[in-house]
């Protein structure tokens, strides 16, 4: 049986560097996870090759946020190529779903001739962004979704970007790995001693001015959502993906 996660306890949880895990895709069983070491990705050292900087230009990929938030988590939690099972249970996806219903958690998707090609979610608390799990059914596509994702915490005024554990995908991209301490001293800078709560009132006491980091900067600096085709003369640039391109590389 599936119990709902209440969601202030899930935020506080964050706020304190912990977050949930399960077993198994079917486990009922939700834990509590604090790990002896975490993976960040610093905002200013996103590692871009040859070959993704030209896909980036290129715009070979239509590239989203927030229009498929419950098919990027359904589609993270059932089993891939690398692996045949999944710590997100429906316990975990049924509070993230809520969290994006009020605006917290967040995705980014990646599209190809009207397919969903690859994606990523997480939340989105304070000055912090904890991205929770990625999938990629295309060449580069997951690469493509977390470039974005860093450009969007970029210009949006994010100072922390989470990656919980280390891989060999997340390192390569530049992500570094520090011990729990460090991280929680990162992490209390970027949420400033107060964690929004589900229903949008702060759990202890309001947040402060310019606190919060700006998930919709990206689509205001690019206009009117994020299009492929139009000419950004606000921006200077000629695409979206040149956009990103020159976010990254004025941060890195």
């Amino acid at each position: 049986m599936f119990l709902p996660i209440d969601l202030d306890l899930l935020l506080q949880a964050y706020a304190n560097g912990i977050f949930p895990m399960s077993d198994a895709r079917d486990d009922p069983d939700t834990f509590w996870i604090e790990p002896e070491f975490r993976a960040v990705m610093p905002l200013d050292g996103f590692r871009l090759s040859k070959s993704l900087a030209k896909t980036i230009r290129q715009d070979r990929f239509v590239v989203t946020s927030d229009t498929a938030f419950a098919q990027v988590i359904d589609t993270c939690a059932a089993p891939q190529a690398h692996r045949q099972d999944t710590w997100i249970n429906p316990d975990i996806q049924e509070a993230f779903c809520r969290l994006h219903s009020v605006g917290q958690a967040h995705s980014v998707e990646c599209w190809s001739e009207g397919r969903l090609v690859g994606g990523l979610y997480g939340l989105a608390l304070g000055r912090a962004f904890f991205g929770e799990s990625m999938f990629s059914r295309a060449t580069n596509a997951s690469k493509v979704a977390l470039a974005w994702l860093v450009a969007r915490l970029n210009i949006g005024g994010f100072e922390l970007l989470d990656c919980q554990f280390m891989t060999d995908h997340l390192e390569s991209l530049g992500a570094i790995e520090m011990t729990q301490g460090a991280y929680l001293k990162l992490l209390e800078a970027a949420l400033t001693k107060s964690v929004q709560s589900a229903s949008g009132v702060a759990s202890s006491g309001a947040l402060a001015p310019g606190s919060v980091g700006n998930w919709g900067a990206l689509d205001g600096a690019l206009g009117s959502g994020i299009p492929v085709s139009d000419d950004f003369s606000s921006t200077g640039v000629s695409s979206p993906g040149k956009f990103i391109l020159q976010a990254l590389t004025q941060t890195s």
